[in-house]
């Protein structure tokens, strides 16, 4: 195990092409690691080992989501949809879209999944039934990202290419609860929502963050806010990077950004703060994942391929001891 002075470590045995999606277990420190080399994986970050993988075959995996330590779930780049039960060491295909599967949302409450694809469908699958499809829906426009249904909130956000952003009630999923045109102008990379349910954050490929929030009172449309981060000056000129991943702390609700830039910056949104800054890594930030404790951050270091094919450092995730007075909100 390599530590840095930082109070982080580098995991042992990553992937070996492009990390796609960071997802700690819910109450523990299993970490499930999707990545372009068709391989779905599980580490213990406690002791720093691998603990299983199993593969899509020839299919890059864009997302994956770990409910339970023996059930786990995932996508892929040509549409499909598997489960893996840890126990038995089984895969089966839970179904399709007609394209990549960029993201997948899984709700607790009813063990129903949520699949969203660059088809322009969001589909609603039963987990616990062979032939699970439930619902879909057109969204007329490749689904980039989605979130929600944490804490027991039921709303479901999805961002899509058109730069628009649907708003779900799970409960009575027919029609959107809303529909809002991104505040940022430029294509949408990433959407979180906040740990008390009352909105989301979203991240552009222009280096903003926009702050939004459900109820469209006038008292808390006020409230919103956009900010301009993972920017840079090089030589008098302003750089601007995508910001591709964000993720809230599971106690304060203080939340990371991570960048092309290779930077992991963390932010009080309510106070409209910048809290700190960890180590440049050594190239673009494609996910990140908190840990239920909020102990822990896992940070993906791998290129997304924003400057085209090049030589870049291997992939690496690091796992970020937190400092809990550093990432604290600041008091009034």
């Amino acid at each position: 195990m390599s530590n840095n002075n930082d109070g982080s470590y580098e995991l042992m045995l990553p992937p070996s092409d492009g990390i796609s999606s960071l997802n700690f277990c819910v109450n523990s420190n299993l970490l499930l690691v999707t990545s372009w080399d068709t391989t779905v994986r599980c580490y213990d970050v406690s002791s720093n080992v691998q603990k299983w993988e199993y593969s899509h075959e020839s299919s890059a995996i864009l997302d994956g989501v770990i409910p339970e330590k023996n059930r786990v779930y995932s996508s892929d780049i040509h549409g499909k949809i598997k489960s893996y039960d840890v126990t038995s060491q089984t895969v089966r295909e839970i179904g399709a879209h007609e394209d990549g599967v960029k993201a997948l949302v899984y709700n607790p409450t009813t063990q129903g999944l949520y699949s969203g694809s660059w088809d322009g469908f969001l589909k609603t699958w039963d987990t616990r039934t062979p032939s699970s499809e439930v619902a879909k829906y057109n969204l007329s426009s490749k689904i980039f990202t989605m979130d929600g249904l944490k804490n027991g909130d039921y709303h479901l956000v999805v961002g899509t290419a058109d730069k628009y952003v649907t708003i779900y009630d799970s409960r009575a999923m027919e029609v959107p609860l809303q529909k809002r045109e991104s505040s940022i102008k430029y294509q949408t990379r990433c959407i979180r929502t906040y740990i008390d349910g009352k909105g989301y954050a979203l991240a552009s490929v222009e280096g903003r963050i926009a702050m939004e929030y459900f109820d469209t009172s006038a008292e808390s449309q006020a409230k919103k806010y956009a900010f301009k981060c993972h920017r840079v000056v090089e030589n008098g000129i302003d750089t601007v990077y995508p910001v591709n991943s964000i993720a809230f702390h599971p106690v304060f609700g203080t939340f990371a950004t991570g960048g092309c830039d290779g930077n992991v910056f963390f932010w009080d949104g309510a106070n409209r703060k910048r809290l700190y800054h960890l180590k440049r890594f050594p190239t673009s930030i494609s996910s990140m994942s908190f840990n239920s404790d909020g102990n822990l951050l896992a940070v993906a270091s791998s290129y997304t391929y924003e400057e085209g094919e090049k030589d870049h450092p291997p992939d690496q995730i690091f796992i970020h001891n937190i400092n809990e007075s550093k990432i604290k909100p600041f008091t009034k």
